[in-house]
């Protein structure tokens, strides 16, 4: 079993449902740093080869905090820190956002299914973050917002180019990226960023994701793994086109075992026992 354990990021797979749950960690507002990214983007990459691992949970241990966002001190340190001309800084620095996205691309692109439980603020890069998420849950006191105009730059870890297909209202995600205020979670709800709001506190929303991510840990790995790779190719892709890759797709995934084990199990009144990945 893969070592979930960092310096900002920690986390354990439960060994009877195959969930594993990642928790944010860097106190006192889980600014992200470069290290921060690096293991965001090492983790995931584990979850996705690991075996063991069915669907994820994402959370903060900080109950006020998901995250605040960038760490404004090492990224303006970062941002002086290249030599050269204008021409080769830029160079530079597009590496330097490239591999930061791809760190939140893998998110997106683990196999497994990551249900965001988010409480407190939710600031810049939370969003991001969130945005490549499959499923999103948050407290009644959560408070989002895009926040990267409000420090001079434009949004560059995912969330223009995910939030506008995820809420279907560009008009709305153009306004709140060009104002960066806050939006609390009914408007959230209301939009379709996030799905459900928890009652309760911090403890609360982690418990509901994790009570979900174990219904998904009990399907079979197979037919999870292939719901989200074809509603992600779907998104992205006409209708004819997802039709088409779903049908070359599944030409392949029916002949799994899983198909067998899961009507044996619907015959029988039982719960399925499927093998791992």
């Amino acid at each position: 079993m893969a070592d979930y354990k960092g310096e900002f990021m920690q986390g354990e797979v439960e060994a009877d449902t195959g969930v594993l749950h990642l928790r944010l960690n860097r106190a006192p507002v889980n600014a992200v740093s470069g290290q921060y990214f690096f293991e965001i983007g090492h983790f995931f990459q584990l979850a996705k080869d690991d075996p063991s691992v069915r669907a994820i949970v994402l959370s903060s241990t900080l109950p006020k905090y998901f995250t605040a966002g960038l760490d404004l001190k090492e990224a303006g340190s970062s941002l002086n820190s290249h030599p050269g001309d204008v021409a080769r800084k830029a160079v530079a620095l597009r590496k330097h956002v490239l591999d930061w996205q791809d760190a939140i691309n893998q998110i997106e692109q683990c196999d497994k299914p990551v249900i965001a439980a988010v409480s407190g603020i939710a600031y810049g890069l939370a969003i991001d973050i969130c945005c490549a998420c499959d499923i999103r849950y948050a407290t009644e006191d959560v408070q989002f917002s895009i926040r990267e105009v409000d420090i001079g730059i434009a949004a560059d870890m995912g969330t223009l180019s995910r939030l506008g297909k995820i809420i279907g209202n560009d008009s709305l995600a153009r306004e709140l990226a060009f104002t960066a205020r806050p939006f609390k979670v009914d408007e959230a709800v209301k939009m379709g960023f996030v799905s459900r709001v928890v009652k309760g506190g911090h403890e609360d929303v982690i418990g509901t994701a994790l009570a979900v991510a174990r219904v998904i840990g009990s399907k079979s790995p197979i037919a999870v793994l292939g719901t989200k790779h074809l509603m992600n190719y779907s998104r992205d892709h006409t209708v004819a086109e997802g039709l088409a890759y779903t049908a070359i797709w599944n030409a392949a995934m029916v002949q799994t075992e899983d198909m067998k084990v899961a009507i044996a199990a619907v015959m029988a009144k039982k719960p399925a026992r499927f093998s791992k990945l």
